[in-house]
C-alpha cells in the first residue's frame, strides 16, 4: 500500500501514525497537492491528501476511510471495546478532528489577500477552534486523553491537532491557555511512533 501526502497535513499524519500502530505495512510518498499537482492527479484525480493506494490499486480518499481500511487489513481497531469508553473516544476523536479542520480553515483564510478576507468568518472559525481546544484541554486534565501506554484514536487526534496548530498558526493558540493539552501532546510527540512521522514541510 502507498500513503500519499505531505506530513504537514494533520490528516496524513494521523493516518500514518494509526497505520503504524496497527502494524499495517505501507509506504509513504510526500507529494504536495499544491506544488506537485500533476503528480498527485496521476495518483488520484481528486488531488486529495491523504490518498491511500491499496495493494489492489484502489485509491481511497479521506483519512477516516483510510484508517477504516487499515483496521480492516489489521483485523482490529485502536478504539476501546467497552461501549461507554468507545463512545467517549469517538466523541473526543471528533473534537480533535474539528480542531485540525478549523486550524486548516484559518490557515487558508489567512492566505487570501487582505481585501478578500471576511472578518465574521474568521471570528467564527477561530471561536470553534478555541472551543475544541478548551474541550481537549479539559479532557487532558481529566485523564480522558493521554500518551498511552496504549494510544487511542482520541489521544492521537488531540496531539496531532495541537501540533498542527502550533506549527501553522501559533499566534492563534498561545500554549499557556491550554497547558494540559500541551503536556499531553508533547508526551505523544516524544513517542517513537510520533517521531517516525514528524510534521514536515519538505
Amino acid at each position: 500500500m502507498l500513503l500519499v501526502g505531505m506530513l504537514d497535513s494533520p490528516y496524513v499524519r494521523r493516518a500514518a501514525i494509526t497505520g503504524t500502530l496497527l502494524e499495517v505495512p505501507f509506504e509513504h510518498r510526500s507529494v504536495s497537492v499544491f506544488r506537485h499537482m500533476d503528480e498527485f492527479r496521476a495518483i488520484n484525480p481528486l488531488i486529495k491528501a491523504p490518498t491511500l493506494v491499496t495493494d489492489e490499486g484502489v485509491a481511497i480518499s479521506e483519512s477516516l476511510l483510510i484508517i477504516q481500511h487499515f483496521e480492516d487489513v489489521a483485523g482490529r481497531s485502536l478504539r476501546p471495546l467497552d461501549g461507554a469508553a468507545r463512545q467517549r473516544d469517538l466523541s473526543l476523536t471528533g473534537i480533535g478532528i474539528v480542531a485540525a479542520d478549523k486550524a486548516v480553515s484559518i490557515e487558508y483564510e489567512r492566505k487570501r489577500p487582505q481585501a478578500q478576507r471576511y472578518a465574521p468568518w474568521m471570528e467564527r472559525i477561530s471561536a470553534q477552534l478555541h472551543t475544541a481546544l478548551d474541550l481537549l484541554d479539559k479532557a487532558a486534565k481529566a485523564g480522558e486523553i493521554s500518551a498511552g501506554p496504549e494510544l487511542l484514536p482520541s489521544d492521537i487526534a488531540a496531539a496531532i491537532a495541537w501540533g498542527f496548530c502550533r506549527f501553522v498558526i501559533p499566534e492563534y493558540v498561545p500554549a499557556e491557555r491550554w497547558p494540559a493539552l500541551k503536556t499531553q501532546a508533547e508526551a505523544c510527540e516524544a513517542l517513537d511512533v510520533f517521531k517516525a512521522w514528524p510534521i514536515d514541510r519538505e
